[in-house]
């Protein structure tokens, strides 16, 4: 059973279908599932959501066999993002399951964990112990089979997403949604025909297949068709969403991708006039911006590492109501501190028809660097390639900590160079005050990094 290793992952867990994803290990994966909540005390009923692949119905049916087998019960919400599976969670009280590989290519899938409310499950809070019952093998427990229930929540989210954003007065909008054959094609529709938009649909077509391009908006190449159908539409802003819509990236108006910190910077500057003085979080990859824009608006500003469970953990540990990623994840205090892609699309729309600008003269003030975006580089070893960045940099002029990786500082550039969890590569982000500089401090340490 050592192949369990390789797919159950930091937050979830996630596999080729049929190779490494099965019936028999939803089943078994149900039955863990179940046993581990047993053990936390939680409530005595799973909700349990699905994507558009076509193993997901079949994952998902296993899996709630697995858990009514140990008498809890399910509620099968069916079709579902996974922003709408944390909903769920978060309104009914209970743990969750959401059967989807969110951006992989159409021959994974996987199962995202929660505990009730919401609360993330990863290797460091409970995903590990789960593994490790899957490979013991739990017993079926001699009791009464748990009853499956169905209930459609589609309404009812989309009713909790709009008593957070207020839309209701906002002017007329154009807007390219593509969907890339993922969930946003299911929750979309219920979404904009509440609100003031003119909504052009892209790939709304649920194809786990993704025959137009992977739903994974983080490669700006999938950008390529709703950028062009923003010129051509003459459209005010273009929304993308990934697989299982958790993640949202915007397009401008001239057909320019939005830095995912510029929209960070956006919403906690409208979260802190709604709740002044309050913490926000942001990943240390998050442009510098993000911290300037908190310090204006009088907030505090919390950096975080990469990653959903920490940014959750620090949420619920600080009390801060908004924490925003270089992924496109975005989290929400009054969403059960959970990310939610519909959400933050809900924000730029709301900030955009408050006003009588463009997407790009209203997010002008919150791009004040230039980023390099994630660089990857494969090394024999990653602990030796960052000792000798580090050594390199430590005379200088320059701050450096470990809270994620090495960070470097210098007066008006910054690099982070962090270690991948699967593999021997090196994921190098760089910002500076202008291009050149930027490439300049890029260049320098990829040279050191690849030799």
């Amino acid at each position: 059973m050592n192949e369990f290793a390789d797919i159950f992952k930091a937050y979830d867990i996630r596999g080729l279908v049929d190779v490494e994803i099965d019936a028999d290990f939803a089943f078994a994966t149900g039955l863990a599932f179940a046993r581990f909540l047993q053990l936390e005390r939680e409530p005595g009923t799973i909700v349990i959501g699905e994507d558009m692949r076509p193993s997901s119905p079949i994952l998902a049916e296993a899996f709630s066999a697995g858990v009514t087998s140990q008498g809890m019960d399910v509620i099968r919400i069916g079709l579902a993002s996974t922003d709408m599976l944390y909903f769920a969670s978060g309104k009914l009280g209970l743990p969750g399951a959401m059967f989807t590989a969110s951006h992989n290519p159409a021959e994974y899938n996987g199962i995202k964990l929660c505990l009730s409310s919401a609360r993330p499950i990863g290797k460091e809070s409970g995903l590990v112990t789960i593994e490790n019952f899957v490979r013991q093998g739990s017993p079926i427990a001699i009791r009464n089979v748990g009853v499956e229930k169905q209930r459609n929540m589609l309404d009812e989210y989309v009713d909790h997403l709009l008593t957070l954003v207020d839309v209701k007065n906002i002017r007329p909008l154009k807007i390219i949604v593509d969907a890339g054959n993922g969930m946003a094609g299911y929750t979309a529709p219920a979404i904009f025909a509440r609100l003031n938009c003119e909504v052009i649909p892209m790939y709304f077509e649920l194809d786990g297949t993704f025959p137009n391009h992977e739903a994974n908006p983080l490669d700006e190449s999938t950008l390529t068709d709703l950028k062009q159908a923003m010129k051509d539409q003459s459209a005010d802003l273009g929304l993308a969403f990934d697989g299982d819509a958790d993640r949202c990236f915007l397009v401008d108006e001239r057909g320019v991708a939005v830095n995912p910190s510029a929209l960070t910077s956006l919403i906690a500057h409208r979260e802190l006039i709604k709740h002044p003085g309050s913490s926000i979080i942001y990943n240390l990859i998050s442009s510098r911006t993000v911290q300037e824009v908190i310090d204006e608006n009088g907030g505090v500003g919390l950096r975080s590492r990469v990653g959903h469970s920490y940014i959750k953990k620090m949420m619920a540990d600080s009390g801060a109501i908004f924490g925003g990623e270089h992924s496109g994840h975005f989290y929400f205090k009054e969403f059960w501190r959970a990310d939610s892609g519909a959400l933050a699309a809900l924000h730029a729309i709301a900030a955009l028809g408050e006003s009588e600008t463009t997407m790009s003269a209203l997010l002008a003030p919150y791009n004040r660097y230039v980023i390099s975006g994630e660089i990857n580089s494969k090394v024999a070893d990653t602990n030796a390639a960052t000792e000798l960045v580090e050594k390199s940099y430590s005379s200088g002029q320059v701050t450096l900590d470990h809270l994620d990786g090495l960070t470097v500082n210098g007066d008006t550039w910054w690099f982070n160079l962090r270690p991948s969890n699967t593999e021997p590569v090196l994921r190098l982000n760089v910002e500076g005050s202008t291009q050149a500089q930027m490439e300049t401090v890029r260049d320098a340490v990829l040279s050191l990094i690849r030799g």
